[in-house]
């Protein structure tokens, strides 16, 4: 994303505090941040860029866009962006591996579920409730479920068959009347699930039957005279009562809630999701939908809701809008707050929705100018080279040799008037021997065109050719081979005095230095030879171990490899004393290396 891309936005961006994250092409979360104010924060990433850090400058480059979520404080800010990062684990982010990270207990999915506190979260089908701030307090729930419910804590497979072969053996825990032996068929898998449901009823907030339950075990011990139990249950169930103190992104006193918002134009519609879990917002969404004839907001929402639910998995009993929707579904409720931490949630929800409507707004904007800048510098190019339809598609050619050696050319494909380069293509020149830059040039054109028509492609409505009046000679001698004179534009550049050349006309187009047609053609050209040349090196490179060290009767690629790291070159090498060489590869190896390049130095002389 460059800062060009940012100014075309920066003006709808909002200066509240919140979160926001940085995509790359791939729709890849690669960080993700926090900001007392969005607006200066996000500017940060494009002003002063010479004295960024290194890795910020990279991380902006390879960003496509950035998308954000407002909230009301810097502390909302924090702990959302500490559980955004939990979840996308960002490239960009350094991942906090410390006790202070968020702890969530699972449900386990298998046979006999397992209980257990983790700070990763697997999707396997397990059911996991979190995050929590407090490990202390986590465990404390825990240990009263234990207590309470009997759960196992071993980790066998307690399959039907495993049981039935008895494969397990009862533990201190059943000893101890920790665990009911299900490892032994001792509780029943019914018995066993029904404390599971009660285990879920306490985490989703189903205190109910719970608590009822817990009195009676006290009221029991009491009857009992047995006090120091029933004080040890007291002391559990307020643990159990005030274990609320989770990541409060919103409020402590908000259980599971839906949160959702909706803003429209002439065409589309908007809708914001906030999936708020214990009072921590867990998720946050934005979805686009086309707008169909007739259909208000409400019409919408209610469209939109069950939907979203059943992507997130919500499982909350209500859902917050800003206006009475019609819910169908009679496991949760809509619920319109006037008042309150609810209704702040829904205006915080509201807030998303509209700032997301404008941004996408200047997105349109912007790429209309930018279609109408592409639009308009091709529109100039066929003016300028008198074309009859508008070059869409443009493909440039150049060639690379050293005096002679390892010859190439390359083939660059513009497309809208930008590079299209997974349509790039290299050439090795196969029926010239020599540095005939007009031959290859002629070879390589031919080749070219004669695939793409062979495989039914798309024609280029201009060909550019980096040379003069000699490489654009060659080059139509392929072109009319092929049948194709009258079908593509081909045109010639001369470096010097930017002179376009047509073929059969020896005077040359002058375009306007400040021209945007020459620049494209400018860049096409660059392009290819930038293409050319890195292609041509990577040969040269790849060659000058090849001939000169594996041409050597018993010499290996890897043993050639050896020296040339050692030594750096093929020159050193030759000039290196025997003893040198018998250290790196040994004393066979080392006498036919000295004795090639002893032969080859008679053969010179």
């Amino acid at each position: 994303m460059t800062p060009d891309d940012y100014k075309k936005i920066s003006s709808t961006l909002p200066k509240q505090p919140g979160v926001y994250r940085f995509i790359n092409p791939e729709d890849t979360i690669i960080y993700v941040g926090k900001a007392k104010n969005l607006k200066n924060r996000l500017s940060s990433y494009f002003t002063g860029i010479k004295n960024q850090r290194p890795k910020t400058r990279t991380m902006v480059k390879n960003a496509q866009r950035f998308e954000y979520t407002i909230v009301d404080t810097e502390t909302d800010a924090l702990l959302l962006e500490s559980t955004l990062i939990k979840k996308f684990q960002p490239r960009y982010n350094v991942m906090l591996k410390d006790g202070k990270s968020y702890s969530y207990l699972c449900i386990k999915n298998e046979r006999f579920p397992r209980v257990f506190t983790t700070r990763k979260v697997i999707k396997d089908g397990s059911t996991y409730f979190g995050p929590y701030i407090s490990k202390w307090q986590l465990n404390t729930i825990l240990d009263l479920i234990k207590d309470l419910f009997q759960i196992r804590t071993c980790n066998f497979n307690l399959t039907e068959e495993n049981i039935q072969k008895g494969k397990f053996k009862v533990c201190l825990e059943y000893h101890i009347k920790n665990c009911k032996g299900p490892c032994e068929g001792l509780q029943s898998e019914e018995e066993y699930n029904e404390q599971i449901s009660q285990i879920k009823n306490i985490f989703r907030g189903n205190f109910g039957a719970v608590k009822n339950h817990f009195k009676a075990q006290m009221q029991k011990h009491a009857e009992d005279l047995d006090f120091e139990k029933a004080q040890i249950i007291k002391e559990k169930l307020t643990a159990f009562t005030d274990y609320q103190g989770k990541s409060t992104v919103v409020s402590t006193t908000i259980k599971d809630v839906d949160v959702f918002s909706i803003a429209t134009d002439e065409k589309m519609a908007y809708v914001n999701y906030l999936k708020v879990v214990n009072g921590a917002i867990i998720n946050t969404y934005t979805l686009e939908m086309t707008k169909n004839l007739n259909q208000d907001e409400a019409d919408l929402l209610a469209y939109v809701i069950p939907d979203v639910r059943e992507k997130f998995n919500s499982l909350a009993g209500e859902v917050l809008t800003a206006f009475e929707v019609l819910l169908t579904s009679e496991e949760y409720k809509n619920v319109v707050p006037k008042i309150g931490d609810k209704k702040k949630l829904v205006d915080l929800s509201s807030k998303n929705v509209k700032y997301y409507l404008m941004q996408k707004k200047k997105q349109e904007i912007s790429n209309q100018n930018r279609q109408t800048s592409a639009e308009r510098i091709l529109t100039t190019l066929q003016s300028d080279l008198q074309m009859d339809r508008l070059p869409m598609h443009i493909e440039c050619f150049d060639n690379s040799n050293i005096q002679g050696s390892h010859p190439v050319a390359a083939c660059v494909v513009f497309k809208n008037a930008k590079p299209s380069k997974k349509d790039y293509r290299h050439f090795n020149i196969k029926t010239v021997v020599g540095p005939d830059d007009f031959a290859s040039m002629e070879e390589v054109v031919y080749r070219r065109y004669k695939r793409l028509l062979d495989e039914d492609q798309d024609l280029p409505q201009l060909v550019i050719i980096d040379g003069g009046k000699g490489q654009l000679s060659s080059s139509m001698k392929s072109i009319d081979k092929l049948g194709l004179r009258d079908k593509i534009v081909v045109v010639g550049i001369a470096k010097q005095l930017e002179e376009i050349f047509f073929p059969g006309d020896s005077i040359p187009l002058y375009i306007n230095k400040k021209s945007e047609s020459l620049k494209l053609i400018q860049h096409a050209r660059n392009e290819a030879h930038r293409f050319a040349i890195t292609f041509h090196r990577n040969k040269r490179s790849q060659n000058f171990t090849t001939t000169e060290l594996t041409n050597i009767k018993g010499i290996g690629d890897k043993t050639a490899q050896k020296l040339l790291t050692h030594f750096g070159s093929v020159k050193k090498i030759k000039n290196a004393l025997y003893a040198e060489i018998e250290a790196e590869v040994g004393k066979v190896a080392a006498k036919k290396i000295l004795d090639y390049f002893s032969q080859q130095k008679e053969k010179q002389e």
